[in-house]
């Protein structure tokens, strides 16, 4: 009996794991590269589709500073230089949807280099009016210095993983998208921990949760750098309009001032002209 009981349990564990499986290849994820839709040709959209609807999107500009070592003239030592990689349009994506999770990977030149992007949730409030926020919790990028393409021959070999985690950056509140037309600048730790991997992004516009409609951003969450310059630009039109206005305000109420006063009678200073009065 305890054996029938046993192999029954073994049998449902493996009907569910199997059922998981299933679910798991019903719910594939399309990815879809639109970056051939972009006016600027060092911008990249990519988009990751889930039951025929939009569960993430992102539009960005991207570059990497990656230091590597090459024999030094000596043929002893080894020198410190610095490959920039520039994310291609031909870029191959990966990526997955959940709730409170979302991941973005893309690859190219045949995987020698990979970018892996992770977004999250936040349960904590953002503001009192909205019900929490999303983040960009961590990057990690993937590279093999035996690529010819940015890096040089003689290159130390060996494939690095630079990674920097527990970030919280684009922290956006939830059901909206975050826009940033200013440069963002982030340091990724190599795996030998001698090297720091900078990442450059500019033009960002990320939404990796609860996208309304089907290839569409929703309201958009300016970042700080781009407030500020938005306000820098806009303050001297107020400024001179306020000023204006003021210059208006002064004017009107002289020629009030004056029409009012023109129209009394004018008593002389000189009382010898009063016995004229009358």
């Amino acid at each position: 009996m305890d054996l029938t009981r046993s192999a029954s349990a073994l049998g449902l564990q493996v009907l569910v794991l199997l059922l998981c499986a299933i679910g798991q290849n019903m719910a594939e994820q399309e990815v879809e590269n639109l970056s051939g839709l972009s006016t600027n040709p060092e911008k990249n959209i990519f988009v990751i589709r889930e039951n025929g609807t939009t569960c993430l999107m992102a539009e960005f500009s991207a570059k990497l500073a990656v230091p590597y070592e090459v024999p030094s003239s000596n043929e002893v030592d080894w020198d410190l230089v610095e490959a920039i990689i520039q994310l291609p349009r031909d870029t191959e994506i990966k990526g997955k949807c959940w709730n409170n999770e979302s991941e973005l990977h893309l690859s190219w030149l045949d995987k020698a280099y990979t970018l892996k992007l992770f977004f999250v949730k936040d349960g904590q409030d953002f503001t009192k009016s909205t019900g929490g926020s999303w983040k960009m919790s961590k990057v990690q990028f993937l590279y093999d210095p035996s690529e010819r393409t940015n890096f040089k021959t003689g290159a130390r070999p060996g494939k690095q993983t630079a990674t920097s985690h527990h970030l919280s950056l684009m922290a956006t509140p939830v059901g909206m998208s975050y826009e940033c037309e200013a440069p963002e600048k982030l340091s990724l730790i190599s795996s030998d921990q001698k090297k720091t991997v900078v990442l450059f992004l500019s033009e960002v516009h990320i939404q990796p949760f609860d996208i309304k409609s089907d290839f569409v951003f929703s309201e958009e969450y300016r970042c700080l750098t781009d407030q500020r310059k938005q306000l820098e630009e806009t303050l001297p039109l107020i400024l001179g309009i306020t000023l204006g206005l003021a210059i208006v305000i002064i004017l009107a109420v002289y020629h009030i001032h004056h029409k009012m006063t023109a129209n009394q009678v004018q008593i002389p200073r000189d009382r010898s002209l009063y016995k004229h009065m009358g």
